[in-house]
């Protein structure tokens, strides 16, 4: 597995240990879309942040039908742990939970005890559903575009089936934020969502309404649709400084080093 990793400026202080913002991509995506597009790494590094920036999923495994579709397989591991026996090594969820932590845990000024969440549509799912999941291991998230309800969007429904078997539509719900929120007693979570009111998958794979109506009273989110953006890294970039600000004030006590 292949990972990015930005440190700021603070990182370099001797004995100084920084937070931790992963960032979650999206189908398609590699480690090096977030780094190269979101235009992010300025403003982590006013605020004393590091950038994590995992890959999507597994690649050249050699498992058949790996390559032959843009929305499962390569590129789209959905952040799941796969159950289907063919599929089995794509466990995306653990991965980020537990395997990836363990080698950032040998570098040097890294606080990974001090770590939120950030992602972009399949990775804002899986943003959402590591958070619900895990209480108190990361003190804020936030998403670009998320897919909120997978098990009810075709995006969802496939990976799920293909991932989870024939048992997907159950096993599916431990990996959906709207319908793992309706369950939440975990701690105070706060939880920033921002989507395009121009996303052309707003309404057929998105539906952020669904998480807002199902985490009222659970959660503190805010969320916000903005007129005249898309699903594009445009849209992520035009708000990555709110979304850094946002996990800052949770992760930093002294507030922002700008």
């Amino acid at each position: 597995m292949v990972f990015s990793v930005f440190f700021p400026p603070a990182a370099a202080v001797q004995a100084a240990k920084v937070p931790v913002v992963y960032y979650l991509s999206g189908l398609t995506c590699t480690d090096d879309n977030f780094i190269q597009k979101a235009g992010a790494q300025r403003h982590a590094a006013e605020l004393g942040l590091a950038l994590v920036a995992p890959d999507t999923s597994p690649r050249g495994l050699g498992i058949e039908g790996e390559d032959d579709s843009w929305d499962f397989g390569t590129g789209a591991g959905f952040y799941v742990d796969a159950t289907a026996d063919k599929w089995k090594r794509y466990r995306m969820y653990s991965y980020i939970l537990r395997e990836l932590p363990q080698v950032l845990r040998t570098l040097p000024g890294l606080d990974l005890d001090n770590a939120s969440i950030c992602g972009h549509s399949m990775g804002g799912h899986g943003a959402l559903v590591l958070a619900l999941k895990n209480p108190g291991a990361f003190k804020s998230v936030s998403a670009f575009a998320p897919i909120c309800n997978p098990t009810q969007v075709p995006w969802g429904q496939k990976a799920f089936a293909g991932y989870l078997g024939d048992s997907w539509q159950e096993a599916g719900k431990a990996y959906d934020a709207t319908e793992l929120v309706k369950a939440y007693t975990g701690p105070q979570l706060p939880v920033l969502m921002d989507t395009g009111g121009d996303d052309e998958f707003l309404k057929t794979q998105l539906h952020p309404w669904a998480f807002e109506e199902a985490a009222k009273g659970k959660l503190q989110v805010t969320s916000r649709m903005n007129e005249g953006y898309d699903h594009s890294y445009f849209t992520i970039a035009s708000f990555v400084s709110d979304h850094l600000d946002f996990h800052a004030r949770y992760l930093l006590a002294s507030g922002p080093r700008i």
